[in-house]
């Protein structure tokens, strides 16, 4: 009981420092100006969307970019890396008509197999940076992303107004299903707690990121940080790429999307568990860097930081220990209330909050199993391709 009971009274130490000197990264009003600054008349962009096998998706999210209400001149560059399920054939009808309603222009292009050193993902962006020539911003957006009509305007109305070199949107996902509601939440919690938005957005800090679901960034910055050849076998693309222009002196900014009426949102669907743990377990040990000893602290730590607490209060509960049990729900009780916006930002019941405990459970398990799976040879397996460790 002693040691259980200084076990949980560090995990609440560990929350108070959380809470209070974290970056505030459980808060959820991180986002787009408004209202939006218009952007400068001239300007020039193009959207690059990287697509393999994404035509269960592609309808709803292909005709919101080709919808924009941009006063510039921008153009959408689908990059079909390789789909067998008919993506390029189906970008190419949804296409028509639309330039002659005046809508923003698609072309339609197909990179090849990458190379040795690069992934997929990476390489079909390098594609795409090839094919758009001489324009002040891109944006890179993935195939499953819907755009509000004026998305493509604010976003390049405050990162001129900012001087921003890269502005990046983290795009609210799906919470249709029950375990939707469960893990997307706690994802992005554990993203902000990773990458606290407000360290990410201050130029003296060296916390850098990206959600590469909506990435505008400027050509010239691109180019100054090394192009996205810098990140050729990046498995974790957006921060690779968030990193790199912070790196290279550029400002950068991370948000979070919007409400549906102004909205950056996925509309990939996760039905089941094992949907949400692929899509973590792909990338996880990759997050460590493939370090074991990483990954042994990352396992250590979430126990002691999510899993104290729930464990302190039943133990004291049972065993008749008050002290115990009430620090056990007070730890508790501090945890799920950081938890609290981002649940309400996803528009769930607060009292969903206590779960959090589950969902990190939930998060530990995928961890180790992408830590198996690395151990297996099948490293970071997505849509047919398998990526092993970086070489040293």
């Amino acid at each position: 009981m002693d040691v259980l009971l200084w076990i949980t009274a560090v995990s609440g130490l560990g929350w108070l420092y959380l809470t209070l000197c974290h970056g505030w990264f459980w808060r959820t009003d991180v986002r787009l100006a408004d209202p939006a600054p218009p952007p400068p008349g001239g300007v020039s962009v193009a959207v690059i969307v990287p697509a393999r096998d994404e035509a269960e998706v592609l309808g709803d999210s292909l005709p919101t970019l080709l919808a924009q209400d941009f006063p510039g001149r921008a153009e959408v560059f689908l990059v079909d890396d390789g789909s067998t399920d008919g993506t390029g054939e189906l970008a190419a009808r949804l296409d028509t008509g639309q330039g002659a309603a005046g809508r923003v222009p698609l072309t339609v292009t197909t990179p090849g197999e990458p190379p040795a050193g690069w992934t997929g993902k990476v390489w079909a962006l390098r594609h795409g940076v090839e094919a758009v020539g001489e324009v002040d911003w891109i944006l890179f957006t993935d195939a499953d992303i819907a755009h509000a009509p004026d998305s493509l305007a604010r976003l390049v109305g405050e990162a001129e107004r900012d001087r921003l070199d890269l502005l990046s949107v983290m795009a609210r996902l799906r919470t249709h299903t029950r375990w939707e509601k469960l893990i997307v939440p706690a994802f992005v919690y554990f993203f902000g707690k990773l990458f606290p938005f407000r360290r990410v957005n201050r130029p003296t800090s060296r916390v850098a990121a990206a959600a590469g679901g909506c990435v505008l960034v400027r050509r010239t910055a691109l180019e100054r940080a090394g192009g996205v050849a810098v990140i050729r076998d990046a498995v974790i693309d957006d921060v690779s790429l968030g990193t790199a222009i912070k790196r290279a002196g550029g400002r950068i900014r991370l948000v979070l999307a919007d409400g549906p009426e102004r909205h950056v949102d996925s509309v990939r669907p996760y039905p089941a568990l094992a949907d949400l743990w692929n899509m973590v377990a792909r990338s996880a040990f990759a997050q460590l860097r493939h370090s074991w000893l990483l990954l042994a602290g990352t396992v250590l730590g979430l126990a002691l930081v999510y899993l104290a607490a729930p464990v302190a209060l039943v133990v004291g509960i049972v065993g008749a220990d008050p002290a115990l049990a009430l620090l056990g729900l007070a730890v508790w009780a501090l945890m799920s209330a950081t938890y609290v916006p981002m649940v309400r930002y996803y528009a769930r019941p607060a009292v969903e909050a206590v779960l959090l405990p589950l969902a990190a459970t939930l998060y530990l398990g995928m961890t180790v199993h992408s830590a198996v799976r690395h151990a297996r040879g099948r490293g970071a397996a997505w849509k047919g391709r398998t990526y092993p460790a970086p070489a040293d």
